[in-house]
């Protein structure tokens, strides 16, 4: 399938300017040349191949690196011409030492990536190694372009024997200008060179005192440059010196052409594929400068391009509105209404111009996600269509390409129609569009179209395959916002841009007025719903707002609640090693009691023991509890300062509890249900006030929470059969005992369950609580009432 664009659709979507910009990113003339003859690829092999190959390029440009071609020169003609045994310039053969240098350099450059860019690798493989070459011709030249003396022996000695003859016949003329007698005669005391020849300036009156030969004369003729006849023998033996230098040099020259000529088709062949890398190079660079994609191309048929930007606008350097493009599903014509100057055209030239850059095998200027197909023909018209060489109206001209397109669009082509119909009557021009669009679509072909005529916006609500988009007018700022929405049809405006551009204000009000009766039933529907639209925006604008601001609220009470982290991990650091010190100090102590215990055997002794282990005992649980408390202080309230209906942190429980009672040293709490628990005050620490909660907003969560958790709970937690007896077993076995219990409750969904422990010694009661505390099938657990069993009881309610 051959690929059909007109050189119409070229400069009315401005392909040209792609290319220039390509052409600028060209280091290279053969790299421009190829840029200039850039092929549109037939198919969708080829062009997953050519954006493959920019893949490799920008990957490389990403990591700074840049393929070493600067010096590199065309030299196609000097290289052809050195392969029919034509002689070089100097100049030429320098330029083709460096050439060689850089097939090198490039080759050796791609093959340490190799492994990334295997297709850039092997294109470099077709430039010629010949280093050795490049070498021998780079030490043939001087940095200034002459010929050294080291291109071969016989110039050198040449030159040599040439060198001493300027020396002698030097010396030998200062000699000559120190004689008064001789000096006399010059009309300046030194000597130059005429042709090739010494030669002094003596005055014309004495040419015949002066034996020599005249080489030339001064414009006056008061001045003949004259070889003394002492000189000459010496003026021929350098002339024939230097004729030596001049063959030699010319053999060499010979010498490295006839070298070149022989390699000149590797040469070429690798001028050839500088010319490739420079352009993918060059593909690469403007890849980046337009942040362009790729986007899914092989065996799609809708379009949808996300955030694209028009490439020409890019390039330019302005600030450039992204839109949304869309046409899937049933709809094959996207039909773009709105004001003037308002973008319509931009999209529409847009979308032509990225799918004629990817049928060049160019990345696109389009977000992540973005799909366009293959387009098998590409066809605009945009702009002035008049011609009045052929005695053609702005309409007629129209409608000759309308003709022209509707023969040769078909299955796959992609048609761009800027204002159609537009330039007739409105109703007539309106069937004839209708009819050209309605013929497109039944061809096969995909169509975007910019349009003011109603009975065009209201064919998306009547025909699947139209779909209607528009771009917005901002009311307040009298401007158009050049953003485009898909699925709605856009009012004109017109009267709002005529006075924007200046046309006076009566006339302006004056038109205003004429149209309140004149628009028909779809232009005051659009005109209804483009304020609608208006005000929705204006409360997305809000709502972003305020997503902005809660967004922040959250940023804060995030950092909050990690320095409440970091001041309690800080603080259950502190804890521990209070803890750990306390315990050492308690082990010492006891250590040294038992000592004294064994030494001394008397019943006063003993009983002394013991009642100073006792007392160190009550001691150690004092800076215990005394640490626990601490450790939840947040701002250090006392015991005091504890009230009924305040918060606070119960240090055994690890959690918040209400206080409901307070008196002797002991307060009554409850966690947010119905349990109630008799607890020191010492083990409550850090009261909470609603201006505390405020800065904790952490804590005023975990507030919120157990209020739900407790008004989702039942009242109180009843007794029940479900009951479990575990007195008298040691506590190993009475916990194994209840786990079992537990989990036969879960299966069979009981939803309370009454543990009896009697009191003994408090040690079995304590472990049951405390492993009902972290068992993840309790809800909540209470000791028993009264009536149930009292403290010799516990009461859990199970989880649903």
């Amino acid at each position: 399938m051959t690929v059909q664009i007109s050189q119409k659709t070229l400069e009315d979507l401005g392909f040209a300017d792609v290319l220039r910009a390509l052409n600028q990113r060209c280091r290279t003339e053969p790299g421009r040349e190829r840029v200039a003859a850039r092929p549109f690829l037939d198919s969708a092999e080829e062009v997953t191949e050519a954006l493959a190959l920019v893949t490799e390029a920008r990957s490389l440009s990403q990591e700074q690196f840049s393929l070493p071609l600067g010096g590199v020169v065309d030299l196609r003609i000097p290289v052809g011409h050195a392969e029919k045994g034509g002689m070089l310039e100097p100049r030429q053969l320098i330029d083709a030492a460096q050439l060689l240098f850089a097939f090198t350099r490039t080759r050796e450059a791609l093959d340490e990536r190799k492994e990334r860019v295997p297709r850039l690798m092997d294109i470099a493989r077709r430039m010629p190694l010949l280093e050795s070459l490049a070498r021998r011709i780079d030490q043939c030249f001087e940095p200034d372009g002459e010929i050294s003396d080291r291109a071969s022996p016989e110039l050198r000695e040449a030159r040599d024997r040439a060198r001493g003859l300027h020396r002698r016949i030097k010396t030998r003329l200062d000699e000559m200008l120190h004689d008064e007698g001789f000096v006399s005669k010059l009309r300046e005391n030194y000597y130059t060179l005429r042709n090739g020849r010494y030669v002094v300036p003596v005055v014309s009156n004495y040419r015949s005192e002066v034996d020599g030969i005249v080489h030339n004369a001064s414009q006056t003729g008061q001045t003949l440059f004259m070889e003394p006849q002492a000189m000459v023998g010496l003026g021929n033996d350098l002339a024939i010196a230097q004729s030596l230098v001049t063959e030699e040099e010319r053999r060499v020259l010979l010498e490295l052409s006839g070298q070149l000529g022989r390699e000149s088709a590797r040469i070429i062949e690798g001028l050839e594929a500088v010319a490739e890398l420079d352009e993918a190079e060059a593909v690469a660079i403007l890849a980046s400068d337009l942040d362009a994609t790729t986007p899914e191309f092989a065996g799609v048929d809708d379009l949808r391009l996300r955030q694209l930007r028009h490439p020409r606008l890019v390039l330019k350097g302005t600030e450039v509105v992204a839109n949304d493009v869309t046409l899937d599903g049933q709809a094959k014509a996207l039909v773009v209404s709105g004001p003037n100057a308002g973008g319509k055209t931009v999209t529409l030239t847009g979308v032509g111009l990225c799918s004629l850059m990817l049928r060049a095998g160019l990345p696109i200027p389009v977000g992540e996600g973005s799909r366009m197909p293959l387009y098998r023909s590409v066809h605009s018209t945009v702009g002035d269509a008049q011609d009045l060489a052929q005695g053609l109206s702005t309409f007629s001209a129209h409608v000759v390409m309308l003709r022209d397109i509707i023969a040769v669009a078909g299955e796959g082509s992609l048609v761009m129609i800027d204002e159609i119909a537009a330039d007739t009557d409105p109703r007539e021009g309106a069937a004839i569009a209708i009819a050209v669009l309605e013929d497109l679509l039944a061809k096969g072909a995909f169509v975007l179209v910019t349009t003011h005529l109603e009975e065009l916006k209201a064919l998306a609500h009547m025909d699947p395959r139209f779909l209607n988009a528009r771009v917005g007018f901002d009311s307040k700022r009298m401007a158009p916002t050049y953003r485009l929405q898909i699925g709605a049809a856009g009012q004109s405006s017109a009267i709002e841009v005529a006075a924007r551009v200046g046309l006076p204000k009566q006339v302006c009000d004056r038109a205003r007025e004429l149209t309140l009766n004149a628009g028909g039933p779809l232009s005051k529907a659009l005109a209804a719903a483009e304020e609608e639209r208006r005000k929705l925006s204006e409360e997305l604008e809000r709502a972003r707002v305020a997503a902005k601001e809660a967004e922040a609220l959250r940023v804060e009470l995030e950092k909050q609640k990690q320095n409440f982290e970091r001041e309690r991990r800080a603080r259950m650091m502190q804890f521990n090693e209070d803890v750990a010190t306390a315990s050492d100090h308690a082990a010492a102590e006891v250590r040294e009691l038992l000592v004294k215990l064994r030494s001394e055997q008397n019943e006063k002794a003993l009983s002394e023991a013991r009642l100073q282990l006792v007392q160190r005992a009550e001691e150690a649980q004092k800076r215990a509890q005394s640490a626990k408390a601490e450790l939840f202080q947040v701002e250090a309230p006392g015991p005091a300062n504890l009230r009924v209906g305040a918060w606070v942190h119960h240090s055994g429980l690890g959690r918040d509890v209400e206080i409901l009672e307070l008196s002797d040293g002991h307060a009554v709490v409850s966690a947010g249900g119905a349990m109630k628990m008799r607890v020191p005050a010492a083990e409550l620490s850090g009261a909470r006030t609603r201006k505390q909660q405020a800065k904790f907003p952490e804590r005023q969560k975990q507030e919120a929470a157990l209020k739900r958790a407790a008004s989702a709970a039942p009242a109180q937690v009843e007794a029940t059969n479900f009951r479990c007896d575990v007195r008298g077993m040691r506590a190993d076995d009475a916990l194994a005992e209840v786990e079992a219990f537990l989990d036969r409750g879960m299966r069979s969904g009981e939803e309370a369950a009454l543990i009896v422990h009697g009191h003994g010694t408090g040690a079995l009661k304590q472990a049951l609580r405390d492993y009902l505390a972290n068992s993840p099938y309790i809800r909540m657990f209470r000791p028993g009432e009264s009536h149930e069993g009292g403290d010799g009881v516990t009461v859990v309610s199970l989880r649903s």
